[in-house]
């Protein structure tokens, strides 16, 4: 069953996010290096069915373990220092894929890399070569840990160049967000928690559990740092104006391959593992309608949505209105191709603000509507592998969330 109270927050949260002003609505969460701090710990999290499963994960310096962990960002060319303390009853490491020239200071000798027994500390560093969306897991039984929680996300921004995910300017984004897609299966969680953890089978590994950012179902469009998921600290709801390029950082957490699908308009791929799909003249990029991301894989795309194509102007316009910054020629001034009914033969949804148009409003019913106040037009983005949209076989839950196309001037720049 749902847990009946936390949907209705949810949906308050829903109306939060919508009203919120400020930057963090439109930026990745993460830490700014090029130092970090991280601890192995243990903690639990929890599902929008209310399973809680308890997890293994990487905190930021002294702070609680968060899944996935922090989000490392740092720049081209920075000497990055990565310090792991280990505060679990087993070895741990990280393993930083596509960097080069990796050391390793201290710990003891492990199988990948240097590790930091219990309560021991390994230093890592290395120079951020690359531009690109990578990650960073522990390589101490890896086929355990990575299932456990201990996997993150490390971003290399280009040099100079904050606004673009690689130094190519057909890379510029305005906006960008982090789909981070992983899965679980509690029953080893469990098993781990109660010291059994060398009796695991991973080849009957059988997850039941998927997250997008650490999230499930409607947990993803809470706001970050919410305090009822202390260890789920990132969101996954996107906003953007239309118009707008949004940059999709979308990274394998997991032990599957996920399909993410997102709605409202294609995507175009512009990279995979960190590696922008263009070399000199020959471009690679291709328009995607779902993406399927493998364990351990990035893939780099840009979305955008003018509302070009509808048959019909968004905004309501007549042909002789001036264009609304990030609209599309095509449709301008074109009549709502309908007729709508009266309001007393309508049942409004929570998210119809009154009107079918972007930036509208309207009459509603009495308790009716109210969680739009911006007139923005919602669309889901998850997997398109359909148990991936369930928690232990409860829809909806699992990997989905929302972009929000929000109308000009209700949302700051990032």
């Amino acid at each position: 069953m749902k847990r009946p109270k936390e949907i209705i927050t949810l949906m308050l949260g829903v109306m939060v996010v919508l009203t919120l002003p400020g930057t963090a609505l439109a930026a990745i969460q993460g830490v700014t290096g090029p130092s970090f701090t991280l601890t192995a710990k243990t903690g639990f999290i929890t599902v929008d069915d209310g399973t809680i499963i308890p997890t293994w994960g990487f905190a930021n310096g002294t702070g609680l373990m968060q899944y996935p962990g922090p989000t490392l960002i740092v720049n081209q060319g920075d000497l990055v220092s990565v310090a792991l303390t280990n505060q679990l009853t087993v070895p741990v490491s990280i393993l930083f894929p596509g960097q080069q020239g990796v050391v390793a200071t201290g710990g003891v000798p492990g199988l990948l890399t240097n590790e930091a027994p219990p309560a021991g500390t390994v230093t890592y560093t290395f120079t951020a070569g690359e531009p690109g969306t990578f990650t960073y897991y522990s390589g101490s039984q890896p086929e355990l840990q990575f299932e456990m929680g201990l996997v993150g996300v490390l971003i290399v921004r280009p040099t100079g160049q904050p606004k673009r995910a690689y130094a190519d300017p057909a890379t510029a984004f305005d906006r960008e967000y982090l789909f981070f897609l992983s899965d679980m299966d509690p029953l080893i969680h469990k098993k781990v928690q109660q010291g059994f953890g060398a009796t695991i089978n991973q080849s009957s590994a059988w997850p039941i559990c998927w997250f997008i950012n650490g999230r499930a179902g409607l947990d993803t469009i809470a706001p970050a740092f919410d305090p009822i998921m202390p260890y789920q600290p990132y969101s996954a709801v996107a906003l953007m104006h239309p118009g707008e390029k949004v940059l999709l950082r979308m990274v394998g957490g997991g032990r599957d391959a996920h399909p993410f699908h997102v709605h409202g308009n294609h995507h175009k791929v512009i990279a995979r593992d960190g590696r922008q799909l263009k070399a000199g003249a020959l471009d690679i990029s291709e328009g995607a309608f779902t993406t399927t991301v493998a364990p351990g894989q990035t893939h780099d795309a840009l979305f955008t949505w003018t509302g070009a194509g509808q048959g019909w102007d968004v905004y309501g316009h007549t042909a002789s209105d001036p264009l609304a910054p990030g609209e599309s020629a095509d449709d301008h001034g074109l009549a709502f191709p309908t007729i709508l009914p009266d309001i007393k033969d309508l049942l409004p949804g929570p998210l119809y603000p009154g009107s079918p148009f972007l930036g509208g409003s309207g009459s509603l019913p009495p308790g009716e509507g109210g969680f739009n106040p911006w007139g923005a037009f919602p669309f889901m983005w998850h997997s398109h592998n359909e148990k991936e949209l369930t928690s232990a076989d409860i829809f909806p839950g699992g990997m989905l969330t929302w972009v929000l196309i929000v109308p000009p001037g209700t949302l700051p720049a990032e």
